[in-house]
């Protein structure tokens, strides 16, 4: 998809947007990896992954993001990181 300038005025919408970091990020992904389509995912759905919108992040995606990533590292460590992800706004050392 080009976003090249055009005499005619391009409209943005949420779809334009999302099919373009589909496109983006399906270079990332292996192809071994399913993209959930968001009606699905829906808080009330049956596949269901948060309780509502204002949950950013798909905290069992995460959690199993980690895993896959650091099968080497203990499960406890493992669920700091995916807290520490999901609760921090900004970098605390240990006191």
């Amino acid at each position: 998809m080009s976003f090249a300038a055009s005499n005619e005025a391009m409209s943005l919408n949420e779809s334009i947007v999302e099919d373009a970091a589909l496109e983006w990020f399906g270079e990332l992904v292996p192809p071994t990896r399913e993209v959930g389509h968001g009606p699905h995912l829906a808080p009330g759905e049956p596949a269901a992954e948060r309780d509502s919108f204002g949950e950013v992040v798909l905290v069992g995606r995460l959690r199993e993001a980690i895993r896959r990533l650091n099968p080497a590292i203990p499960e406890e460590a493992r669920a700091v990181v995916a807290d520490f992800a999901t609760t921090q706004t900004e970098w605390r050392p240990n006191p």
